[in-house]
C-alpha cells in the first residue's frame, strides 16, 4: 500500500482552465508538488519534477502531455505560491473544518463516499487507470478565498467553480474550489 500525505488544492478560472495541486509532504516517492492542469480544449496536462514522479502520476490519472520541468513552491500557513511549466499560482483559502480523526478504508468508499458524492460532487475511492485501488482520506477541508494564475504572463482569469469536469482519473475535484489536507491509499 503506497500512502502519500499532504493537501490537494483545486480551482477552475473563467477561462475555463482547470488547476489541481498534489503537495505531498510525505510518500514513497519523499516530499514534491505537481501539476494537474486542464485546460480549456480539454487537453490534460501533468507538470512533475521529476521524470520518477511523472511516471507514478501518469500510470495513475489520464494526461494528455506529460512535461518534467523545475517546480518551486513557498507555502504559508493558509496558502501557497507555485511556479513551474509556465504557470505562476498563487493561491489563499480560509479557515479549515477538521475532520478530527482518520477513518477506515472500508468506511472512506461507502459512507463517505456517499456523502462527498452529494456534497462536493467528487468521489473518495476508485479505480486508478492502472487497475489500482485508491482512497482519499479527508481531514480537513478550506474553502478557496482567493486564487490567480497565468500561463506565460496571461492571466487565466477569475476563480470560479469547476463547471466542467478534468477527467484526470476516477475521481474529480470538489466543483467548489477548496484545498484538502489528506491521505491518498494506494494499493
Amino acid at each position: 500500500m503506497d500512502v502519500f500525505v499532504g493537501r490537494i488544492t483545486s480551482t477552475g478560472f473563467s477561462t475555463g482552465d482547470r488547476i489541481v495541486i498534489g503537495d505531498w509532504r510525505e510518500s514513497p516517492l519523499g516530499s514534491f508538488t505537481n501539476i494537474m492542469w486542464a485546460k480549456p480544449d480539454g487537453s490534460r496536462v501533468l507538470l512533475s519534477p521529476s521524470e520518477m514522479h511523472a511516471e507514478y502520476v501518469s500510470e495513475l490519472y489520464n494526461f494528455e502531455d506529460v512535461r518534467v520541468t523545475e517546480i518551486t513552491v513557498e507555502r504559508g500557513k493558509r496558502g501557497i505560491s507555485i511556479n513551474g511549466g509556465g504557470l505562476d499560482i498563487k493561491i489563499g483559502w480560509g479557515i479549515a473544518l477538521p475532520i478530527p480523526f482518520w477513518r477506515p478504508l472500508w468506511f472512506i468508499a461507502s459512507f463517505e463516499a456517499l456523502f462527498s458524492r452529494i456534497l462536493f460532487g467528487t468521489r473518495t475511492h476508485g479505480i486508478t487507470k492502472n487497475g489500482r485501488r485508491e482512497w482519499y482520506s479527508v481531514r480537513s477541508l478550506s474553502r478557496i478565498l482567493k486564487a490567480e494564475a497565468s500561463f506565460e504572463g496571461e492571466d487565466l482569469g477569475m476563480k470560479r467553480d469547476f463547471e466542467i469536469d478534468a477527467c484526470f482519473g476516477f475521481s474529480e475535484p470538489p466543483s467548489i474550489p477548496a484545498s484538502v489536507t489528506l491521505k491518498s491509499y494506494i494499493e
